[in-house]
């Protein structure tokens, strides 16, 4: 497949289906090149939205635009190519992430492709889930898909579940006494409607926020510190949480972009398993914290994720769609360049 059979149409579809990824705060810190010349894309990372008190060595940053990477190459299966990936190609370039070349067609019920129903219907679920039980074959099917992306997902059992909530509290504590970093984080949630911020397509609005927790003991981030939402009720969360985390045996930028795109590819099964998910990194935030959120008796050698897994009670939006509110995304002329 050579880059003259792309249009810059195509291009910009591929690119606004890898744009629908899960960031941290919805910052959505990726940059796309297309080359046509040889049918490549670049994925780079977007270094004016970093946190650097959140995220000082931007391992955050890398699991998003993997995220993104992920599903350039779902999307890129979907219509029809083989995506041919290569992780940090080139040693002098740090803000070159990944590039992926179209190649031949891809094969016929290729994995990849299957995903790409999810795309567009994952969405990040901040209210709570019901206490029915993930069936096995479901969770083994979601630690297949890290597998496949070289990550690895384990479902804590119950001790380690509340060893994960207590760590949780501890980065809430953390918070209240560095309000520097609590406030970087702040200035990506905006009220509905504000553009003062210049980021009106980025960071969480407040219908995306879900309600406050009034009871339950799932991990759930109040975003809005305090500030009153208009309409923003309170919630029952659950009281057995169901957690997994996705880990990698190193801690390398390039086991975050793996993690990334594992991270991405469970998200996707998940969706179409018919699960809720909600994604939280509030204890890995603190590298005092995070690698006591590792279970000692597992391989796994760093964690790089918390999930949390259920059964949405939102009502639908519309026939096949989550009922969890949509977080916008920038235009993709923002975030594409032809070179």
């Amino acid at each position: 497949m050579t880059g003259e059979a792309l249009d810059a149409e195509t291009v910009a579809a591929l690119v606004r289906d890898a744009t629908a990824a899960p960031s941290m705060h919805n910052a959505q810190p990726w940059k796309f090149r297309f080359l046509p010349a040889g049918g490549t894309f670049q994925v780079r990372a977007d270094l004016d939205r970093t946190l650097p008190l959140v995220d000082p060595v931007t391992r955050a940053l890398h699991l998003g635009c993997a995220a993104a990477l992920f599903n350039l190459r779902v999307a890129a299966a979907h219509a029809g190519w083989e995506p041919v990936t290569r992780l940090l190609p080139d040693p002098e370039d740090t803000g070159l992430l990944a590039t992926v070349r179209l190649t031949e067609p891809a094969s016929p019920g290729d994995e990849l492709a299957a995903l790409y129903p999810a795309i567009h219907r994952r969405r990040t679920s901040r209210s709570p889930f019901t206490d029915e039980d993930i069936p096995e074959p479901v969770k083994d099917g979601l630690c297949a898909a890290a597998l496949a992306e070289e990550g690895r997902l384990t479902f804590p059992d119950a001790w380690h579940v509340e060893s994960l909530l207590n760590l949780v509290r501890d980065a809430e504590d953390l918070d209240t006494l560095n309000p520097a970093v609590a406030d970087e984080s702040q200035r990506w949630i905006r009220a509905d409607g504000d553009t003062a911020a210049g980021r009106p397509t980025a960071g969480i609005p407040d219908h995306a926020l879900g309600p406050r927790k009034r009871d339950g003991k799932a991990p759930a981030r109040d975003l809005a510190r305090g500030r009153h939402v208009e309409g923003r009720g309170t919630a029952t969360f659950e009281q057995a949480p169901q957690l997994a985390l996705l880990g990698t045996a190193d801690d390398s930028p390039r086991d975050w972009l793996r993690a990334g795109q594992a991270m991405e590819r469970v998200l996707l099964r998940a969706t179409l398993d018919g699960l809720s998910a909600a994604l939280n990194s509030h204890a890995l935030e603190w590298p005092e914290l995070r690698w006591d959120a590792r279970d000692p008796r597992s391989a796994m050698g760093y964690v790089q994720m918390l999930f949390r897994l259920g059964y949405g009670t939102e009502a639908p939006e519309g026939p096949g769609a989550p009922g969890t509110p949509r977080t916008p995304r920038r235009p993709v002329q923002e975030v594409l360049e032809f070179g």
